[in-house]
């Protein structure tokens, strides 16, 4: 009878593609059309089983990290493309939904950021090992979207060509031009904007360990003179800018507090400056972090709806001047860090522990997935005062990308001939 009803409820979900499922040391039974690589996921017991099917936004994870099932044939990003490929957004059962629904209703409480929370919140994911991000991430240490100008195009230039993209839209056309970097990671950007652009850079972040790493690679490059990194929450800067950028934060900003941002960002933006803001959002309605998420790798995140964005940024006086939506560039840079991490595996092992390398490969696997199959995306949005602040057509990205590509080429030029 039990396995009845669970056959039924795998059939409802899964229409096309080959899923078989065992519970316990029973034989598997078969859901799907039969298309494409079988995969076997055999659950350890059926309350594993149960309660990833009662709520499985917060369960399923768990039942992965826990050991609650183990996948025989295939890997959990296969497990989780089929799966979501077919279900998408929707709750797979009616009591997913009924958790869905909960967490949306208490949203606003579980994203209510004051500074000392947002600095533990920030702890929680950036302030781990260092050296777990290098086994994974690029050279330069960029921990968000890349932008994969060409199929085929590596991680590391995928990056750089982010990094381009970003400063071209930042219109720094004269050397000199202040620049706030919010949520300044590792420092990447904001060296880049300061060695490629020629801008002088304040960056800041409520991580110790990225603000430690940020400090000592600015002196390695020899700019502490033009790029300053601080530990402070940019509700406390006091300075005013020509430029504004941010990457990668305002995911960690909390829908409660997106008029305070806005609002913030406008008072540190000069009367003729221009502000970008690169976040991932939703391209459907709005909704809650996923419970396992929330828990365990970001809590405190949301991602937003572009219909909870816009409203804040016109209640702030500031004009949007541009959008751009970058739709998979974000699975396939998820993509490339999974693989990255898999083939190091070992090395986080040496670190961590077998629960946390489960933890961070489901984390990766249904990040990318997220991103194939439930409508997220990447926003740029550009900011003004005025109107007049930016130019009147887009020629003027490209026209800076090329300008940036050969100061790029001639910065790295002496570094190979040093080497030669």
């Amino acid at each position: 009878m039990f396995e009845r009803i669970v056959r039924g409820i795998f059939s409802s979900l899964v229409k096309e593609g080959s899923l078989e499922i065992a519970i316990a040391e029973r034989p598997p039974f078969a859901v799907g059309d039969g298309t494409g690589e079988p995969i076997r996921i055999r659950f350890k017991s059926r309350i594993a089983l149960v309660r990833s099917l009662i709520n499985p936004e917060l369960r399923f994870g768990e039942a992965f990290m826990n050991e609650g099932f183990v996948i025989e044939r295939g890997d959990i990003a296969s497990l989780l493309d089929l799966l979501l490929r077919q279900t998408g957004a929707n709750a797979p059962t009616p009591t997913a939904k009924l958790f869905d629904t909960a967490r949306y209703l208490t949203r606003r409480l579980a994203q209510f950021n004051p500074r000392g929370r947002a600095r533990k919140n920030v702890h929680h994911h950036y302030d781990l090992d260092g050296r777990l991000y290098s086994l994974f991430l690029d050279a330069d240490k960029q921990y968000s979207c890349a932008y994969f100008e060409s199929p085929g195009q590596t991680l590391d230039d995928a990056q750089l060509a982010k990094k381009r993209h970003i400063a071209a839209k930042l219109l720094l056309n004269r050397p000199g031009l202040t620049t706030l970097d919010i949520g300044s990671g590792w420092g990447g950007l904001g060296l880049y904007l300061a060695e490629i652009a020629g801008a002088k850079v304040t960056g800041v972040t409520l991580s110790d360990e990225q603000y430690a790493v940020s400090k000592q690679r600015a002196a390695e490059k020899r700019l502490e003179r033009q790029v300053e990194f601080r530990l402070q929450d940019y509700r406390d800067i006091p300075e005013s800018f020509d430029r504004i950028v941010s990457v990668g934060m305002f995911e960690h900003v909390g829908v409660d507090h997106y008029k305070q941002f806005f609002r913030k960002t406008a008072s540190l933006l000069n009367e003729d400056g221009v502000a970008v803001l690169h976040s991932i959002g939703r391209s459907d309605r709005p909704t809650a972090t996923s419970a396992w998420i929330a828990k365990y790798i970001f809590p405190g995140g949301y991602i937003p709806s572009l219909s909870e964005v816009i409203p804040a940024i016109e209640r702030s006086g500031l004009i949007v001047t541009d959008i751009e939506i970058l739709r998979l560039h974000y699975a396939e840079t998820l993509k490339a860090w999974r693989q990255r991490f898999l083939a190091h595996r070992e090395e986080v092992l040496a670190l961590y522990d077998e629960r946390f390398c489960k933890m961070w490969e489901f984390y990766l696997a249904a990040s990318e997935m997220a991103f194939r199959h439930r409508h997220l995306m990447v926003f740029h949005i550009q900011m003004a005062h005025r109107q007049e602040a930016v130019p009147l057509t887009r020629g003027y990205i490209e026209d800076a990308e090329k300008r940036l590509r050969i100061i790029e080429h001639n910065v790295k030029r002496p570094l190979q001939l040093a080497g030669e």
